[in-house]
């Protein structure tokens, strides 16, 4: 099972999903706006089954207050995830640059170290003869 997800890794282009990472981020705080605003122009319904019971001032009062407590919270959190997802956007972005300057150096160890083997092997057969 690891060996698929491995593979399945590698053939993501990493490149790409990290170059369109800001878009994406931008989009989905577009999309929280967005959603933010319908749900406040909203009204809420009264529902049919408790229409014969109205509730006291006091008690929607105290309703409210912990609506707005939860939605406070639930504000609180969303920009904080956000926050967080940017942060590990740049972070990812930031790894991407490090892995291919990575490889762009493993090539030229590589690339050496072949030719300081065909170095050697020349200098082994002129050596034995």
């Amino acid at each position: 099972m690891a060996i698929s997800w491995l593979s399945a890794l590698k053939v993501v282009p990493w490149g790409k999903v990290i170059e369109h990472a800001p878009d994406v981020l931008e989009k989905a705080r577009d999309l929280m706006d967005k959603h933010r605003g319908t749900s406040a122009s909203n009204t809420a319904t009264a529902d049919p089954q408790h229409a014969e019971e109205v509730p006291s001032l006091g008690e929607l009062k105290n309703r409210c207050l912990a609506l707005q407590s939860q939605v406070d919270q639930l504000t609180q959190t969303q920009q904080q995830m956000a926050q967080s997802l940017a942060e590990l956007a740049e972070q990812q972005a930031g790894l991407i640059a490090m892995v291919k300057r990575l490889q762009t150096r493993l090539w030229w160890l590589a690339a050496c170290a072949l030719l300081l083997a065909g170095t050697g092997s020349i200098f082994l057969v002129y050596a034995l003869k």
